[in-house]
């Protein structure tokens, strides 16, 4: 199998942090990652489109060439592949709890984040739209409150005492963040202390470039 991805990009940062943890709790993984440069628009050559024809990233090649698209996708084919340690919960509603917490933090954090930063200063060169980066500033606050009460009970982890696929979304939407210069409010201090934290983690370092 093989990974394309490109570093700060927050779909593969998923992913990538995903391989991470995995490894970090001793699973035997082995993913060649290959970077595929969209400033320069490697993704839109026809060796690319022919993986991935909406010119996306992440994409996994799977060994017999066929090729997987979407990150949670790709993170769910490789949890069947890999279920120790598991990063999606032990149980039904452990595994329902942290798809819960991973949607909000798609849906309300990482798609703001992204929508702000290409509504002003697109890596991808698109035109800057001040309405669209206004509103997503507007909407962003509401999941970070959800999840910053979620972290008031000083669990180590969104989902609670172990890492999840939450944290992985969390933190590569928090990257793309910085790299973009969105500010998280630190008015949400339990975010803040958890973005510390996971940060400092070895596996995270091996990611995270920001």
């Amino acid at each position: 199998m093989k990974l394309y991805m490109f570093q700060v990009a927050p779909n593969p940062t998923k992913v990538r942090l995903y391989l991470a943890e995995k490894i970090a709790g001793g699973a035997v993984i082995d993913i060649p990652q290959v970077s595929i440069n969209l400033p320069k628009g490697e993704h839109r050559k026809p060796e690319h489109l022919a993986r991935n024809p909406l010119g996306r990233l992440p994409v996994l090649e799977l060994n017999d060439g066929s090729c997987l698209t979407e990150s949670l996708a790709i993170i769910e084919y490789l949890e069947e592949c890999y279920p120790n340690p598991p990063l999606i919960g032990r149980s039904p509603v452990e595994r329902a709890r942290v798809r819960e917490l991973e949607r909000i933090i798609e849906l309300g954090v990482l798609l703001p984040i992204g929508r702000i930063i290409h509504a002003t200063k697109s890596p991808l060169g698109l035109p800057p739209n001040p309405e669209v980066a206004s509103h997503f500033r507007k909407i962003l606050p509401e999941a970070l409150q959800v999840l910053d009460a979620r972290l008031s009970d000083r669990r180590p982890f969104v989902a609670g005492e172990r890492p999840t696929i939450a944290d992985c979304t969390l933190a590569a939407a928090f990257q793309f963040a910085r790299f973009g210069k969105v500010d998280i409010d630190l008015a949400f201090q339990h975010l803040a202390q958890w973005d510390s934290r996971y940060r400092a983690r070895p596996s995270a370092k091996s990611v995270l470039t920001l």
